[in-house]
């Protein structure tokens, strides 16, 4: 049996729309990739120019609620400005580490005064075994992210060149992902 004219040309229409909202669909579903692929061709937005970020360079911003995110900087490494203890310090985030760890310099920069015989315990880190004091830290925050009673460890003096973010801080979040350059955590 044959359709008539007005039937096929109303399922091509139909067709045509589904193909329409399926490519829409996938555009909302990937904007994430699509606007990551974008900025990668182009470069920064003219905002992030005024705002004076660079691909490459780390920065934070935070969104709406309890939010933060990190730009990947150099080599992929998220690093951002915490405040641990009520102090700056700058830390690369790493979920790879289990704890918290400080370099001995950032501890006393956060107002940890330690000892010799504070170090310890035994460790192993990808540099091999090491010593560390085990602190608790009383908070830690970047931007409105914040986690109260973080158990840390600090290195041995000279040791560590940069203080971590690890799991003990990471693990305590609602949300850590990953996606385009782009570290989200959520308290």
């Amino acid at each position: 049996m044959a359709m008539s004219s007005g039937v096929r040309q109303a399922a091509g229409l139909a067709v045509g729309w589904v193909l329409v909202a399926a490519t829409a669909a996938a555009a909302v579903v990937n904007f994430a990739e699509v606007k990551e692929e974008a900025r990668r061709l182009v470069g920064s937005t003219p905002a992030e120019a005024e705002a004076g970020w660079a691909p490459g360079t780390p920065s934070h911003k935070i969104a709406a609620g309890r939010t933060v995110e990190l730009r990947a900087g150099s080599f992929g490494h998220y690093r951002a400005q915490a405040e641990i203890n009520g102090r700056q310090v700058e830390v690369l985030v790493d979920s790879g580490a289990s704890l918290v760890v400080l370099s001995h310099e950032d501890a006393e920069r956060v107002g940890l005064r330690l000892s010799a015989e504070d170090y310890s315990q035994r460790v192993s880190t990808a540099n091999g075994v090491a010593r560390v004091a085990r602190v608790l830290l009383d908070r830690i925050s970047i931007g409105e992210v914040s986690v109260r009673h973080v158990e840390a460890a600090v290195s041995e003096p000279g040791k560590l060149a940069q203080s971590l973010l690890g799991m003990t801080f990471l693990g305590r979040l609602q949300r850590v992902d990953m996606r385009g350059g782009i570290l989200i955590l959520q308290e």
